[in-house]
């Protein structure tokens, strides 16, 4: 690897709710909250879909522990503005409480094509990600990296599960965020693509069915950013803890440079099935990090913690080169003991029901960690 790629940059954008203190219910207050952020973040704060959302997105990062400052910063720019509108920032994937009705859409040119396009389908299409980006500016080589990220991406939603409640309901699964966003057509993993020639034309070809918005920027879970010259990961549900983005995102960071070391060697990746792709991101979804998932490469099911073991072996040289292994090693132990998120506001709301379960979320993703996490 050249001198250039010893330290590939990172980068996260997260989108967050916007909740009522007394009722914990969406408000639709992004624009607000957006305008008097602006002066402390600039540009790195921004309206979302629903009006009831803000996004935040970092400077490209070079440390795990600079991208962990930059989110704690950004997160708390956005809480004190919210906190001056009487609001509250909940990183949840899924509203946690409230009735079916439909939060306003942004002003944006982009999401109101998006309703004019896929009509009902967005009437609940109230959920919040967040995005990983690693530097690679080579989109050919981006495009055959990503061929090797597909397999992993159902455990990458495994572990990021933090959407269990839609509306005041316990939908049964750890992300359900994935499952609404299962429904439409562009979104999910990509299909194989043997060049970025393949890429572009598969893109271009779901878009004249109107399936997808603009096929120079398809919402596939891996793609070369449009605009950045990164591969982006977009299969995760925001996290309510800082270190658990973070130590995601720099595993991710050593996946995306073990493959590109693989690419190199002239290996464009597996052809993973996209039917059995499709069940191992149902299954991730329904069950998340406590069940056992579809291993994608060899189409077996195997518990999750099993499928992160291998990643973890897979990655190592990559975290140990870039000093991330002691963080990701952490981050899994917190899985296993402690749960990932949609377990974590299942063993609130059984103590303090739905409300608890948003007050939980916003204290989390303020960093204010509850002094002993809830585990059961």
């Amino acid at each position: 690897m050249s001198d250039a790629w010893e330290v590939p940059t990172v980068g996260v954008e997260e989108e967050l709710f916007l909740v009522d203190p007394g009722s914990r219910r969406l408000v639709a207050a992004g624009p607000r909250v957006v305008a008097r952020a602006g002066p402390a973040l600039g540009d790195q704060v921004a309206g979302e879909f629903a009006q009831s959302q803000v996004e935040v997105r970092t400077s490209p990062c070079t440390t795990a522990e600079e991208l962990r400052q930059e989110l704690l910063r950004l997160r708390a720019g956005v809480a004190d503005a919210a906190r001056a509108e009487g609001l509250r920032v909940c990183a949840s994937g899924t509203p946690v409480v409230g009735d079916g009705e439909p939060t306003p859409v942004g002003d944006h040119p982009r999401y109101r094509a998006g309703v004019r396009q896929y009509r009902a389908m967005m009437a609940d299409f109230s959920i919040c990600a967040f995005h990983a980006h690693v530097h690679l500016p080579d989109r050919e080589t981006a495009v055959l990296v990503g061929n090797h990220l597909r397999p992993w991406l159902p455990l990458v939603v495994a572990m990021s599960a933090n959407s269990p409640f839609h509306r005041g309901q316990d939908t049964g699964y750890a992300s359900w965020r994935s499952v609404i966003r299962g429904r439409f057509p562009c979104l999910g993993p990509p299909p194989y693509a043997a060049s970025l020639g393949e890429h572009e034309r598969l893109a271009a070809a779901i878009a004249d069915t109107e399936a997808m918005l603009d096929a120079g920027m398809p919402f596939w879970d891996l793609r070369p950013n449009p605009r950045l010259p990164t591969l982006e990961i977009r299969s995760m549900d925001v996290l309510a803890d800082v270190d658990d983005t973070v130590a995601l995102t720099v595993l991710l960071r050593a996946l995306v440079m073990t493959a590109r070391e693989t690419v190199l060697r002239g290996d464009p990746g597996p052809r993973t099935s996209s039917e059995v792709l499709r069940a191992a991101y149902w299954r991730a979804a329904r069950d998340g990090w406590s069940g056992a998932g579809v291993d994608a490469l060899e189409g077996r099911v195997l518990p999750a913690p099993v499928q992160a073991a291998r990643l973890a072996d897979l990655v190592r040289p990559m975290l140990e080169r870039f000093g991330d292994t002691a963080r990701v090693t952490a981050f899994l132990h917190r899985l296993t003991t402690r749960g990932s998120g949609d377990r974590l506001q299942r063993a609130v709301a059984r103590e303090a029901g739905l409300t608890g379960v948003v007050d939980d979320v916003v204290a989390r993703t303020r960093g204010e960690r509850p002094p002993q996490d809830p585990v059961g």
